[in-house]
C-alpha cells in the first residue's frame, strides 16, 4: 500500500523475521530484511566489454569500478550487475575415484572445514616490541585445493586431486547478457522511491567519464540504456507546449478583444499568476515534472478566464463614459463574488484528486495542488493587480480600429444567433429536462461503451520479447530457444539500435532498443505485433512481446494479473487446469500462463530405514551426501586479491546426467565401511510445483495474461471475473496485482472523485444564487 511507511513497515517485518528465524534449519544462512520499491525498474544500463578479457575479469572489473562508484550517489537504491561470472572455486568430484579411493563427499567436507581455516594465534613480547602471530592455513590456489589432504588409508595419503579436480571457474555459469551478439556483462541502476531520476542519470555520466580515466584502454564502460531519455523528452514537449499555449492564448485574446491596450493585461495577468503557482511547487517541495508541467499548460488557460471577465467589464464602462480609476473600481467590485464562485467552483473539480488514494491520487496529486493554487492565485490578480493595471493602460476609443471594423459583422452575427437561441429555449422551457436527461444517458452510454484502460501505450523505442520454457527445462535448452528467437528479432527488426540478450538460468529475455520515433518509419507497437507473429511458430517453448506501460508496472509482469486463492494446495491442482482452459479459449487474452504449476520433473529419494539401521547409516548422512555431491553446496571460502570467494563442490555434470547416477554415489556407515547409495534407496519419478506461492496468507496462483488486439484492460478483468465465477468453487478468493490492481483502485477513486466534484458544485452554485 501506497500510504505505509516504509521505515514501521521494515520494523514490523524485522519482529517477525527474528521470531520465525528460530524455526529455520541450523544451516541457512540468517534472513535479511531490506528495503525497496517492488516495483522499481533499472533506469540505466551500463555495460562493460572488452576483447582481450575473459566475462570473469570484466565481472571483477563491474563490481569492484563501476558498482563501487555508482552505489554512492544519492538517492541510488541499488546497483546490480547483469551477465556476472563471479570468481568461485570449483571442486568437480568423481565418484569413481571416490568409490576407488574409498572417499565420501562428507570426507571432502570435513577435510576442508579442518584444513581450510585461520585463526588467530596470540602474540609474544619482548623488551620493546610485541609481535602478534597469525597461522597461515587458508588455501588460495587450485593447486593448494589439489592438494590438500583428504585422509591417510593404509599409509596412503589421498588428496583432493585423486578424487577430483579444483580450477578457478564462474560461480554461476547459467548466466549470460549479449549485446548485439558480443558477451559482456552490465551494471543497472535502481533508484530510490521519488528519487529524481535525471539527476541521478547526470551523476552517472558524470562518474563515467572519471571511471574511463581509470579503467585500461581496452576496458569499454558505456550507457546501453537510459530511460530518463524518456522523461528529458516529455519534460521538454511539455515545456514547448507552455510556450505554444500562451502565444495562442495571447492571439485568441487579441482577436476577440480587439485592442492591444485590452490585450495586454490579461496577458500580464498569465506569466504574474504562473509565478505564484511555481511558488507554490516550490513551497510544497515538488519537483519540474511531467505531470507538474502538465498543471502549468492547463493553468494557462484558466488563470487568464478571470483577468478577460474583469478586463471586459472595466472596459464597457469606460466605453459608457466612466474614467479609468472609477471604472476599475467599480467593475471590479460589480464581479467581485462571481470571480470568486468561478474560483471555488474549478478548485472543487481538481482539490479532491488531493484525496485520493493508490496510485491515482500518488500520481495526479502533484496535478491537481497546481492547478488549484494556480486557480486561486489568478483570481487573486485578477481583482487586484487586473484593475490597477486597467486603470494605468485603458482609454476610451474614440474611433474604432480598422480590425474591429473588419471584424465586427462577424461577431455580431454571432451575438445574434446566440440570442435568437436564447429566446427559444425560453420560450420552451419544457424542452431542458428532456435535453437534459438525454444527456445523462449518451454519457452512460459513451462510459460503458469506451474501452478502459490504465493508460494508453506510449512509444519509448523499446520493446522486449521473454521467453517461458517448460518445467525441468535445462539452461542449454533455454540458452538455444533464446538464442533463436534473439535472431528472429534480428531479421525482422533491421532498424534497432541494440539487440539485448540475457538468459539466467531457465529465463530469457531479448530487449530491442529502437532509434527515435521520428528517424523510423514504423512504430514500436507495429513493430511488437510483428515480433509477436514472428515468435509464434517457434513452438518449442512459449515467447511473448511486451512493452513497457507507460506508468509502470509490476517489474517483469503482464498487463494483466489475476490472483486465484485456495485454503488448500489440492484445491489449487484440481481447478487450475480448468480455468486456463478457460482463458486460453476467450479471445480476450494472449499468451496467458500461470505461474503455480504442477509439471516440474522430480526423483524423490526413498529411504529404506529399516536397511539403513542395519547397516549403519542415518537420514541425515544420506541427505548430506547427496547434497555435498549434488547440488553445489558451499563448502567455504577463499580469497583472491583481498575478495572473499566461494568454494563450491558438485559431481561433474557429466557423471550424473540421469536419475540412475545417484545410486553408484558411496558413503561411509558408523563403521568406516563404503556403502553404495543403491543399497540405501529407491527411485521414483514424479512431479512437482517448484515453488509455491501465498497471497494474505493463502495458498495461491497467479495467472498473468496479456491483452488480445481490440480489447481493453477493463474488458478484460471482467472477462476474468467471469471466468472465474463460472469455474471456481465458493472456497476460492479472487484478487488483482500489478497494472491491472492499480487500475480497478484507479477507476473507483476516479469515480468517487466526480462524485465528489459533482457534490461540491452543487453546494457552492446553490449558496452563490441561494437556491436549489
Amino acid at each position: 500500500e501506497l500510504s505505509v511507511d516504509m521505515e514501521t513497515a521494515a520494523k514490523d517485518v524485522r519482529d517477525k523475521v527474528s521470531v520465525a528465524q528460530r524455526y529455520l534449519p541450523r544451516d541457512v544462512d540468517p534472513p535479511t530484511v531490506a528495503k525497496a520499491d517492488a516495483d522499481a525498474e533499472p533506469i540505466m544500463q551500463i555495460t562493460v566489454q572488452s576483447n582481450l578479457r575473459s566475462l570473469l575479469e570484466l565481472t571483477e572489473i563491474a563490481e569492484l569500478t563501476v558498482k563501487e562508484r555508482l552505489q554512492t550517489i544519492q538517492n541510488v537504491s541499488s546497483v546490480a550487475i547483469w551477465g556476472e561470472n563471479r570468481y568461485a572455486m570449483r571442486l568437480w568430484l568423481d565418484p569413481v575415484k571416490m568409490a576407488a579411493y574409498k572417499t565420501t563427499p562428507m570426507e571432502i567436507k570435513a577435510a576442508l572445514d579442518r584444513e581450510n581455516i585461520e585463526l588467530p594465534a596470540g602474540s609474544i613480547e619482548g623488551d620493546d616490541i610485541e609481535r602478534s602471530i597469525r597461522t597461515l592455513g587458508l588455501m588460495l590456489t587450485p593447486e593448494e585445493f589439489n592438494n590438500l589432504i583428504i585422509k591417510e588409508d593404509d599409509f596412503r595419503i589421498v588428496r583432493f586431486g585423486d578424487v577430483g579436480f579444483a580450477e578457478l571457474d564462474a560461480e554461476n555459469r547459467k548466466n549470460i547478457l549479449r549485446r548485439n551478439g558480443i558477451p559482456m556483462v552490465s551494471t543497472v541502476i535502481i533508484p530510490q522511491p521519488g528519487a529524481n531520476q535525471i539527476d541521478i542519470a547526470d551523476e552517472v555520466r558524470v562518474r563515467l567519464e572519471q571511471m574511463r580515466k581509470d579503467l585500461p584502454e581496452d576496458v569499454i564502460v558505456e550507457v546501453a540504456h537510459d530511460s530518463t531519455r524518456f522523461i528529458r523528452a516529455s519534460i521538454d514537449e511539455v515545456k514547448t507546449t507552455v510556450y505554444i499555449a500562451f502565444i495562442l492564448v495571447v492571439i485568441i485574446i487579441f482577436l476577440f478583444l480587439r485592442d492591444w491596450r485590452v490585450t495586454i493585461i490579461p496577458t500580464i495577468a498569465i506569466p504574474v499568476s504562473l509565478v505564484g503557482a511555481f511558488f507554490i511547487m516550490y513551497m510544497a517541495g515538488f519537483s519540474i515534472n511531467v505531470l507538474s508541467m502538465l498543471a502549468i499548460v492547463l493553468s494557462v488557460g484558466l488563470v487568464v478566464d478571470d483577468a478577460i471577465v474583469v478586463v471586459e467589464n472595466i472596459y464597457q464602462k469606460i466605453e459608457k463614459g466612466m474614467t479609468p480609476r472609477d471604472a476599475s473600481i467599480e467593475g471590479a467590485q460589480e464581479i467581485f463574488f462571481a470571480v470568486v464562485s468561478t474560483t471555488v467552483t474549478l478548485v472543487a473539480v481538481f482539490f479532491p484528486i488531493v484525496f485520493l488514494e493508490g496510485m491515482t491520487g500518488r500520481l495526479f496529486r502533484e496535478f491537481s495542488i497546481v492547478v488549484s493554487g494556480a486557480v486561486i492565485i489568478s483570481s487573486f490578480v485578477a481583482l487586484t493587480f487586473t484593475p490597477m493595471l486597467a486603470s494605468k493602460l485603458l482609454v476610451k476609443r474614440e474611433k474604432k480600429n480598422w480590425l474591429m471594423l473588419k471584424t465586427e459583422p462577424f461577431f455580431e452575427g454571432m451575438n445574434n444567433t446566440y440570442e435568437k437561441w436564447l429566446i427559444y429555449f425560453i420560450a420552451h422551457k419544457k424542452l431542458v429536462i428532456p435535453i437534459f436527461l438525454g444527456t445523462l444517458v449518451l454519457i452512460f452510454v459513451f462510459f460503458k461503451s469506451i474501452p478502459a484502460e490504465m493508460a494508453p501505450l506510449e512509444d519509448r523505442s523499446e520493446v522486449m520479447v521473454r521467453t517461458n520454457l517448460p518445467e525441468g527445462a535445462t539452461y542449454e535448452y533455454t540458452r538455444d530457444y533464446t538464442n533463436r528467437i534473439s535472431h528472429i528479432v534480428d531479421s525482422l527488426v533491421p532498424e534497432k539500435e541494440s539487440n539485448m540478450t540475457i538468459i539466467f538460468g531457465t529465463f530469457g529475455m531479448v530487449r530491442l532498443t529502437l532509434p527515435d520515433m521520428t528517424e523510423r518509419d514504423r512504430s514500436q507497437m507495429e513493430i511488437a505485433d510483428e515480433l509477436s507473429k514472428g515468435v509464434m511458430p517457434e513452438t518449442a517453448a512459449r515467447a511473448f512481446v511486451q512493452q513497457q506501460s507507460t506508468f509502470g508496472g509490476r517489474r517483469g509482469g503482464m498487463p494483466l494479473q489475476y490472483v486465484l486463492q485456495a485454503p488448500t494446495l489440492v484445491k489449487l491442482e484440481e481447478f487450475i487446469p480448468s480455468f486456463m482452459a478457460e482463458v486460453n479459449e476467450s479471445p480476450f487474452f494472449q499468451m496467458a500462463d500461470v505461474n503455480l504449476k504442477f509439471t516440474k520433473p522430480e526423483t524423490r529419494i526413498v529411504i529404506d530405514r529399516d536397511k539403513a539401521a542395519l547397516l549403519g547409516v542415518s537420514t541425515r548422512d544420506i541427505g548430506q551426501t547427496l547434497q555435498y555431491a549434488l547440488s553445489g553446496q558451499r563448502m567455504g571460502y577463499f580469497y583472491m586479491n583481498g575478495k572473499q570467494y566461494q568454494i563450491l563442490a558438485e559431481i561433474n555434470r557429466q557423471q550424473r546426467n540421469t536419475p540412475l547416477d545417484l545410486k553408484s554415489i558411496y558413503m561411509k556407515n558408523n563403521q568406516g565401511t563404503m556403502i553404495q547409495m543403491d543399497n540405501l534407496v529407491k527411485l521414483e519419478e514424479s512431479v512437482a510445483p517448484p515453488q509455491l506461492y501465498r497471497y494474505n496468507r493463502f495458498n495461491s496462483a497467479t495467472v498473468s495474461a496479456g491483452l488480445a488486439p481490440g480489447y481493453s484492460l477493463g474488458e478484460s478483468i471482467d472477462e476474468m471475473d467471469r471466468i472465474a465465477k463460472e469455474t471456481l468453487d465458493d472456497t476460492f478468493r479472487t484478487a488483482l496485482e500489478g497494472e491491472s490492481r492499480s487500475f480497478r483502485e484507479s477507476s473507483s477513486s476516479l469515480m468517487f472523485a466526480f462524485l465528489l466534484a459533482l457534490v461540491l458544485i452543487f453546494l457552492i452554485l446553490a449558496a452563490q444564487f441561494e437556491s436549489f
